[in-house]
């Protein structure tokens, strides 16, 4: 993990007065964009600071969390440039983390999972609620706190009908609506997100977390995955090429999701739709 850099004593500053005085710990540090909790006694908080491409993507990032309820942060310049924000930080387990046990085969973790799994489709729904389009949802981006799921990597969100990014470069490979890949390898900007695609990758989400697999099966459509760059995964997803794993982890809840994700963007159903569709599969389970 990288140091903290002294030109960003601005951002400890604003960590240490919502905390008191704060101990560092590095959570992540990749492409230009770090991240690290500081805690102190008067609770914890996220520091992240982006410098040279990150730069923009930080502070785009900065301006969702300024706009959207319940999100509180502090922004400023890193002397010699880049951006930081502190806000927040979100205490609980990732809905990749809740499904562990299931992954490991224990069908008696699948109850609370699939409540976990209901709760974070109900969270992308009232996201969706106010115009607003997540662009990166993955299963380490949902934490299940006391307070219920709060979503997190908001770095490539837009609200509809406004100004979108003219760069886009989010999404994780794996997780992307087909029509999403399609616009992406056409090379064009801007690439635009949309409620539908978001579902899409909410579904190849819960898939991951339940399965340990990714949802396409590169190797029968002749793919190496490691081998083939991103590139050539898109666009074999934007044909439809790649058909789902054959994983049967969970077939009644993957059954669910094979139905979001075999579907065209068209007939896709929303976030409450499928949110409805899991909590009909919970309560069934609970007879």
């Amino acid at each position: 993990m990288g140091e903290f850099p002294a030109g960003a004593a601005a951002a400890l500053k604003a960590a240490e007065s919502l905390c008191g005085p704060v101990t560092l710990t590095a959570i992540s540090d990749r492409r230009g964009s770090a991240v690290w909790k500081a805690g102190g006694s008067e609770g914890a908080v996220a520091v992240k600071l982006g410098t040279g491409e990150a730069a923009e993507v930080t502070a785009r990032e900065a301006s969702v969390l300024e706009r959207l309820p319940g999100y509180d942060v502090l922004v400023g310049r890193i002397d010699g440039g880049g951006v930081w924000y502190v806000t927040r930080w979100e205490e609980g387990p990732s809905t990749w983390q809740r499904f562990r046990s299931v992954r490991a085969g224990r069908a008696d973790a699948r109850p609370e999972a699939l409540a976990s799994a209901v709760q974070v489709a109900r969270a992308v729904a009232d996201l969706h609620g106010p115009g607003w389009i997540h662009g990166d949802l993955q299963p380490a981006h949902a934490l299940h706190t006391a307070d219920g799921v709060r979503l997190i990597g908001f770095a490539w969100s837009r609200r509809l009908g406004e100004t979108p990014w003219t760069a886009f470069r989010g999404t994780m490979v794996h997780l992307t609506a087909p029509e999403l890949a399609t616009d992406i390898t056409a090379g064009g900007q801007p690439v635009l997100t949309t409620f539908l695609s978001d579902v899409y990758a909410l579904a190849a989400s819960l898939w991951t977390a339940a399965t340990g697999d990714w949802p396409l099966d590169y190797e029968a459509a002749g793919i190496d995955r490691k081998a083939a760059g991103p590139v050539v995964l898109l666009e074999a997803i934007g044909e439809r090429t790649v058909p789902l794993t054959p994983t049967e982890a969970w077939p009644e809840l993957q059954q669910v999701l094979k139905d979001v994700l075999l579907t065209d963007a068209k007939d896709r159903p929303p976030a409450t739709e499928l949110a409805d569709r899991l909590t009909a599969l919970h309560e069934a389970g609970r007879r």
